[in-house]
């Protein structure tokens, strides 16, 4: 450690150099990572926050909430299965809303509506106002992000190009669809938005998207077999099998292991060359009893602290950066991701520093000795 500390004190302006490389790769890392668990929060939230297990939908659905159609009565069959604690029915559908109460903000905003049962596990906590309730169908609750576009609670919504109107009664936090902000509403005012074309229910009896489970190890083979045209997935194949979800994810891990492909060569070249250049100094030191092992600890050990320093400096500029990135931009800090990724980049660093450890092992001292003379 003294011998790589010395060096690196010696070497200001080379290490210098390695070192803002370092952070300017840690630092797209981190945003990265940060734009892929803000577009996944943005695509899945609900889902990711429901508690929930299992997903029942219908068959061939591959599922997806918007291919699937049951009946709600299922819910009550499926609870009754064994490690199935409860069920519940939810529908989803994507719209687009006005403010009826403020005649002079006719602003359009998307939304997600979701229906549900009043009360069940899947109704998130109300942050602000009150919850839903079975008797008062036209009464929704809405996520908080709405409070930025000028909604409160007491306005009415409309929904274009339908007569169908809601009432905001509530807030919730953390709580959007398919990149939308969610609405939730009773089952029964979702089916009057969703199914206002006659036929479009195709038939079924209070008709639903898919019907959540809550329970440890449920048996979903079983399930398939008791009731034909179903098919239970868990909730994380669920989330997989939102629109755009997997592909965006995909994108952004292809993204994140080409960038640490490139760092790991971009370091690994650095300190090979470096060792290179101190090739002579080496073998000097390997002739006046210097271990392989000694200067491998050496090269181990500067390549651990300027990584080390390096990636910190890039948590920091990570965090100042969302400080500043605007609301709309889908970005979220993990702290467990920017923990993994810390560790991955260290680990990436060190090991790159092994081909130069494994030049020093090859270093003759008499030849050292030679040329110097």
């Amino acid at each position: 450690m003294f011998l790589a500390i010395r060096e690196l004190k010696h070497g200001k302006l080379r290490f210098l150099m390695i070192g803002v490389i370092t952070v300017l790769i840690a630092w797209v890392v981190f945003i990265l990572s940060g734009l892929g668990n803000g577009l996944s929060t943005l695509s899945a939230a609900t889902f990711k926050n429901m508690d929930a297990n299992y997903v029942t939908f219908e068959d061939g659905s591959r599922s997806s909430m918007s291919r699937s159609l049951l009946s709600e009565s299922l819910a009550e069959k499926l609870e009754s299965q064994p490690n199935v604690s409860a069920a519940s029915g939810m529908g989803a559908t994507m719209g687009t809303v006005l403010n009826h109460s403020d005649s002079d903000d006719n602003e359009k905003v998307d939304i997600a509506i979701l229906g549900i049962t009043p009360g069940s596990f899947l109704e998130p906590n109300v942050i602000d106002g009150k919850p839903l309730q079975a008797n008062k169908p036209l009464e929704v609750i809405a996520n908080e992000t709405l409070k930025k576009k000028g909604f409160k609670i007491g306005d009415t919504l409309k929904i274009e190009g339908s007569l169908e109107k809601m009432k905001i009664v509530g807030f919730v936090k953390n709580e959007t669809y398919n990149h939308l902000p969610a609405i939730f509403t009773t089952l029964d005012k979702w089916r009057s938005i969703q199914f206002a074309a006659p036929g479009s229910d195709k038939g079924i009896e209070k008709p639903v998207n898919g019907i959540m489970l809550q329970g440890e190890n449920v048996d979903s083979e079983k399930i398939k077999q008791l009731f034909k045209n179903t098919e239970t997935v868990t909730k994380a194949q669920a989330i997989q099998g939102m629109p755009g979800y997997k592909e965006e994810n995909g994108t952004i891990m292809m993204m994140l292991a080409f960038l640490l492909a490139i760092s790991a060569f971009v370091l690994g070249v650095f300190f090979y060359v470096l060792t290179l250049q101190k090739s002579n100094q080496f073998g000097i030191l390997k002739a006046i009893g210097a271990s392989n092992r000694f200067l491998g600890r050496a090269i181990v050990s500067q390549v651990f602290l300027l990584s080390f320093i390096s990636i910190l400096a890039g948590i920091l500029l990570t965090y100042g950066t969302a400080l500043i990135l605007p609301d709309e931009m889908p970005f979220s800090l993990d702290l467990k991701l920017v923990v993994l990724y810390a560790l991955l980049l260290l680990v990436i660093s060190i090991l790159s520093s092994l081909v130069s450890v494994r030049k020093i092992t090859k270093i003759d001292p008499l030849q050292a000795i030679g040329r110097m003379e």
